[in-house]
């Protein structure tokens, strides 16, 4: 079935707050030391057959786009891929000079996800999620795979 893109609106929230309670743990996300509540985000929508099957939120500021979030309900199906590259469209579209994302040293299925995707390894930033902690402590300490959470690690295409 065709997979449709859209951007999100306000009654899309309640569907949007179970979605990021569920896979970050809170309505809050912390990215490089700075707070998010995902309703104050724009983001993406992707439906297939009236159902939503992944969403994108993002954030623009100085002519950079960051994916704040990004959540395929259905894996494997081309869903995160899409949305990835109508974000791309958008930024374009924004003038941004970058898209970029923050994602921790556990998450390698991410780590392989944007990679393949194009995007380059920007920058680690060691132990950066002891501070993320102190501003959203559901963060856990062992994650996928059984890896500690330590690191954050910054991804990027340049537009």
């Amino acid at each position: 079935m065709k997979l449709k893109i859209r951007s999100i609106n306000l009654s899309d929230w309640k569907w949007i707050r179970d979605l990021i309670i569920k896979e970050w743990g809170s309505e809050k996300v912390v990215t490089k030391g700075k707070i998010y509540n995902v309703k104050d985000l724009p983001g993406l929508a992707a439906k297939q057959n009236r159902e939503i099957v992944g969403l994108l939120t993002y954030h623009i500021k100085n002519n950079e786009c960051e994916i704040v979030t990004l959540n395929s309900i259905k894996t494997n199906q081309g869903v995160a891929t899409n949305l990835l590259e109508e974000i791309k469209k958008i930024a374009v579209t924004k003038k941004c000079k970058r898209l970029w994302l923050v994602t921790t040293n556990n998450n390698i299925k991410a780590l392989g996800f944007y990679q393949k995707r194009g995007f380059y390894l920007k920058a680690i930033y060691p132990n950066a999620i002891e501070l993320s902690r102190k501003l959203k402590p559901e963060i856990p300490m062992i994650g996928n795979e059984g890896i500690p959470i330590r690191d954050e690690v910054e991804l990027e295409i340049v537009l």
